[in-house]
Order: structure tokens, then C-alpha cells, then sequence
């Protein structure tokens, strides 16, 4: 396997981790979830953003069920949030970091994966954004929870910066000599703009005149 292709797999595997360990431990704060629960939320959020990309690209069967690596490390997060959720859940901003990992290594990894196959630019930036955001809406469906994209304004912005990063590094040819640490930067870009939102309680622009709703509060 080339070195470009085997950092994003490494990325790859990484964020899938990451995200069924956040997704896992989300599903116990929210819902009243069991073991099957458990593992059916966190793997549909590590591998459901990919799912979706591999079928918009037309590459089937998609990764997942391609390469057992995946449902296997979707399934180890999942457990270990199931046997160590209450230790876990006590460091309330592991999730967040976990989230903000997952976002960052899928947004790269997805749009890298949409260069490979040959879409434009545009489209690459897209899909790596949807990669990061994909699996964590689709949990957030199932548990019946408005999607951290739809209302965290600095979600699916750090995602877009970090596909639309590594397709420049792409199209100027600057991923053939620096591979790996582009991968890492855009991926760290990524990060650090989703936890500086966080931090700071920042999002993107509101319409102008509309109060932000608080918890709990329809109209």
C-alpha cells in the first residue's frame, strides 16, 4: 500500500475509534440504551458518515464491509464505552475531544478519499465534511436529538476547513512531498477550531433579528 494511502487509513481507523467511543458514550447520557443499544449507536457513528460517502462516490461495497479493521474498531469503542461509561462520563469533555477528533480525521480522510476517486474540488470538500458529520447525525436521529450540525455553529465549519486544506495541498501538488504532516495539519486545523468554539461558545452567523432559542424552547 502507498504511504499516502496507508496515513489515511491509519487517520481512517483512528477516527472510527474515536467517534464509536463518542458516539457510544453520547447515547448513554441521552437515552436509555443496553448493550445492543450501545453498539448499534456507536458503530453507526463511526462508520455512517463513510457509509454515505462511499455510496455518493459510486464505491461499492463501501469500505466498512470491505475492511473487517472497521467494524472491528467501531465495535472495540463501543464496548469500552459500555463496560467504562461511568468513569468516562465523569470527564464530561471527553466527549467533546473524542467528537472533535472523530470530526477532524474523517473530514480529512473523506475528502483525501474523494480526490482518489477523482470528483472536483468542490465536491471533495464536500464529502469530507459529510464524512465528519454523517455518523454523528445519523445517531443523533436515532435518539431523537436535534444534530450537533444543525445547532452548533463551529461543527461542520472546522470540517470544511480541513477538506477544503487537504484538497489545496491536492490541486497544488503539495500532498506529493508532504503527505503525511498535511493530513496531520488539516486534521489539526479541524481540531482546534471545534474546540475553540467550544470554549468560547462561538458559532457561525445567526439569522439577523432572531433571538437564539434556549433548551427546551419551540417558538
Amino acid at each position: 500500500m502507498p504511504p499516502d494511502l496507508t496515513v489515511l487509513l491509519v487517520l481512517d481507523l483512528v477516527g472510527t475509534f474515536a467517534f464509536a467511543l463518542n458516539g457510544a458514550l453520547t447515547a448513554i447520557r441521552a437515552v436509555d440504551v443496553d448493550l445492543v443499544g450501545v453498539l448499534t449507536l456507536g458503530i453507526v457513528t463511526a462508520v455512517g458518515g463513510g457509509i454515505v460517502r462511499d455510496v455518493l462516490l459510486g464505491a461499492l461495497p463501501p469500505a466498512t464491509f470491505v475492511d473487517w479493521r472497521y467494524l472491528a474498531v467501531a465495535a472495540a469503542g463501543a464496548l469500552i464505552a459500555f463496560f467504562f461509561s461511568r468513569p468516562l462520563r465523569r470527564m464530561r469533555i471527553s466527549i467533546h475531544v473524542l467528537d472533535a477528533a472523530g470530526l477532524s480525521l474523517f473530514a480529512v480522510t473523506g475528502a483525501g478519499k474523494a480526490l482518489e476517486l477523482g470528483v472536483g474540488p468542490v465536491q471533495a470538500v464536500l464529502l469530507g465534511a459529510l464524512t465528519g458529520v454523517g455518523g454523528g447525525t445519523i445517531r443523533d436521529v436515532l435518539i431523537r436529538q436535534v444534530p450537533d450540525v444543525l445547532r452548533t455553529g463551529l461543527y461542520a465549519v472546522p470540517a470544511l476547513v480541513a477538506a477544503g486544506l487537504v484538497v489545496l495541498a491536492g490541486r497544488t501538488g503539495v500532498d506529493e512531498v508532504l503527505g503525511a504532516p498535511v493530513a496531520l495539519a488539516a486534521a489539526g486545523a479541524c481540531f482546534t477550531i471545534r474546540m475553540l468554539g467550544l470554549r468560547f461558545h462561538l458559532n457561525a452567523p445567526r439569522p439577523p433579528g432572531v433571538p437564539r432559542r434556549r433548551a427546551g424552547q419551540t417558538r
